[in-house]
């Protein structure tokens, strides 16, 4: 196993009135008590409260923003990466992280969501999207109920070979 730092992915809803707010920031909290790194869009919603649960524990929280400008980053974000790329930014966000776990969401979420199983990166959700896998043969979604568990199962199968 190697010894850098994990590098987690959390997505989700950009609402910043959401209220998966306190499941996010014990998502963030969570991670970085792990000592894993936080990546994230950087932006408001989910996002803002995953990086300020874990900027609480001591974490360093990674923003993959959308834009061209690095202050577009929500305030507990410690490296802000200003890509230009839009949506296509989900991509490089899916594939860079070693885990994804997604919280709430819409389609963007959802897009973030199938590239990283598509690029075989260890995903779980919380109250996200769910799938009809009626002779279905891509990977499943599979689900936690606690922030615990989320992170148990994900850092399980990172730690897989």
């Amino acid at each position: 196993m190697s010894s850098r730092r994990r590098l987690i992915a959390v997505c989700g809803e950009s609402d910043p009135q959401t209220s998966l707010a306190d499941l996010a920031f014990e998502l963030g909290r969570g991670i970085a008590q792990r000592d894993a790194v936080l990546l994230c869009g950087g932006l408001t919603g989910v996002m803002e409260h995953a990086a300020r649960g874990a900027r609480a524990a001591g974490g360093l929280t990674i923003g993959l923003l959308p834009g061209e400008d690095p202050d577009e980053a929500n305030p507990y974000i410690d490296v802000a990466i200003a890509s230009g790329l839009g949506h296509a930014r989900n991509a490089v966000l899916a594939r860079t992280a070693d885990g994804v776990v997604a919280v709430g969401g819409g389609l963007g979420t959802l897009s973030e969501i199938a590239l990283a199983l598509r690029n075989g990166r260890p995903t779980i959700g919380m109250q996200t999207w769910r799938f009809d896998r009626n002779r279905r043969t891509e990977p499943e979604l599979p689900t936690a109920d606690s922030v615990d568990e989320a992170l148990e199962w994900l850092f399980a199968r990172m730690d897989r070979p």
